[in-house]
């Protein structure tokens, strides 16, 4: 047990750690924007800190500042000072540029008398924050305080700061040398470790400027690629939203595109649940499964899922419209116990052309049909007739192949065009990149038959037209005539 929960721990560290260099190599690649805020530096300039510390406080600021995207739309800077009186020395209004900003910051005095923290938290409620010194109404924009303190307050602080944080200010609290460890503990928000920080002197305060950089940071994940937008990926605070290309639509899973209006479809899984697979793959195979289904429409009306599995013999997992919702499809498909034994790929397509799609297995009347099949091994009998018949019979047939497939067989399953219809990956793995390329199409096929049809009709009221042209010239040069010889 006791390695077990060591290994554990190094997951959740290797984790955290691919989190944290993601986000470091975003703000490197300068992928970092920040979101709009209003921040107010609170700074402690009390008797106790001397004047060479309180510059190496406004170096600090001006490092944070650097990394921040300030402007009038974006994030807005005050700063104020205190020590036994308060002073608003930067209001959120004064400055719309990064160096006007830190110009300021870098004039600012100490006021070298006591430590009225609760006053300062208290000013800065009903002043720094408030409209009339630009701080702006909309809950999309951020309120955050940063206090900087060295020692004791000589006030109460507690409700103070209880009532700024209700009001909606974050609060980040750092400690500096002999600071009360309880009074950071009072003024920050929830959660304290995130909050609240503490250094021996003045001289390393500088160190908290990444973490500040970072918490100020959003990246843009379209451009780190951490989403998952079918076509198009764009950009907004903090997040992002999808499109399509032009002559695509954007389905209502607001992820996937589709060229064409979803119709109404029933789709049918066939899984290969030979000993082959092994259990820690046919997890796999799940969790594949349960891609695609993200894809689809799944509702009453849209999409049905039908789940078979197969390996010696054939089990159908479940019918086409008994779940209705993908929330129920995927906890279905995730209870599917594994068969094991032989690979009988040709049985299980007899069993879709016998059994799944019929009326009484659920499938709906002039409905297109699909079926996915997916298998890591040769099929142990023939596949050709039941394959050839179901297309035939005009089902979309999906063949996925991993490991020992044959890709011959998975090309005899497949629709045309195989291209579109058919998929081989060597690892379990790597089966995710197939579901995403895999594209269930269920748009209306032109009858090439009724299209050439169409063409010889227009083609023939064409000519009809020329004709009756003809003998319209014809006729009017002929009354022409008759003018000329009355005249």
């Amino acid at each position: 047990m006791a390695l077990l929960g060591f290994v554990m721990l190094l997951c959740i560290l290797g984790a955290q750690a691919t989190v944290d260099f993601r986000h470091a190599a975003a703000m490197a690649a300068g992928l970092c924007n920040t979101k709009p805020t209003d921040l107010v530096f609170i700074i402690d300039s009390s008797r106790s800190v001397r004047p060479s510390e309180f510059e190496q406080v406004k170096v600090f600021l001006n490092k944070v500042i650097e990394g921040l995207d300030v402007g009038p739309d974006a994030t807005r800077v005050g700063v104020v000072n205190y020590a036994s009186r308060v002073k608003n020395e930067v209001s959120l209004k004064s400055h719309k540029t990064k160096a006007g900003l830190i110009k300021a910051v870098s004039k600012i005095e100490p006021l070298s008398s006591g430590t009225m923290t609760g006053l300062a938290i208290q000013f800065s409620m009903n002043v720094a924050f408030s409209e009339a010194e630009g701080a702006r109404k909309s809950p999309d924009i951020s309120k955050v305080a940063i206090i900087v303190t060295d020692g004791r307050p000589q006030d109460n602080v507690r409700d103070i700061a209880a009532k700024a944080r209700e009001a909606g200010i974050e609060i980040f609290a750092i400690g500096v040398g002999r600071v009360d460890m309880n009074t950071l503990k009072q003024l920050a928000s929830d959660p304290l470790e995130e909050h609240t920080d503490y250094v021996e002197s003045y001289s390393l305060i500088e160190k908290l400027t990444k973490k500040f950089q970072e918490a100020f940071c959003v990246s843009d994940l379209c451009a780190t690629g951490d989403h998952d937008c079918e076509q198009i990926c764009i950009s907004v605070p903090g997040s992002f939203k999808c499109a399509c290309r032009e002559g695509h639509t954007l389905k209502a899973d607001g992820r996937t595109c589709s060229a064409c209006s979803d119709t109404a479809t029933d789709v049918v899984f066939l899984i290969d649940g030979s000993k082959s697979v092994r259990p820690e793959n046919f997890e796999l195979v799940k969790k594949f499964i349960n891609q695609i289904v993200d894809k689809l429409d799944v509702s009453d009306r849209g999409t049905h899922v039908g789940l078979v599995q197969y390996s010696s013999s054939v089990k159908q997992e479940f019918p086409l419209g008994r779940h209705n919702s993908k929330k129920d499809v995927k906890d279905a498909v995730k209870k599917m116990a594994y068969m094991e034994r032989g690979t009988m790929t040709g049985q299980a397509l007899r069993f879709l052309l016998d059994n799944s799609f019929t009326p009484g297995q659920g499938a709906r009347p002039g409905v297109a049909k699909v079926g996915i099949v997916f298998t890591d091994g040769r099929s142990q009998d023939y596949i050709g007739d039941a394959a050839r018949k179901a297309k035939e019979n005009g089902f979309n047939m999906y063949a996925v192949g991993v490991g020992n497939a044959v890709e011959d067989e998975l090309k005899e399953i497949a629709s045309e065009p195989i291209g579109d219809h058919y998929f081989y990956t060597a690892d379990f793995k790597t089966m995710n990149q197939i579901a995403k390329k895999l594209q269930i199409n269920t748009c209306p096929v032109e009858d090439p038959c009724e299209c050439d049809s169409i063409t010889k009709f227009q083609k023939k009221v064409e000519e009809a037209l020329q004709a009756l042209t003809k003998k319209l010239d014809g006729v009017t040069k002929r009354i022409a005539a008759l003018e000329n010889k009355i005249v």
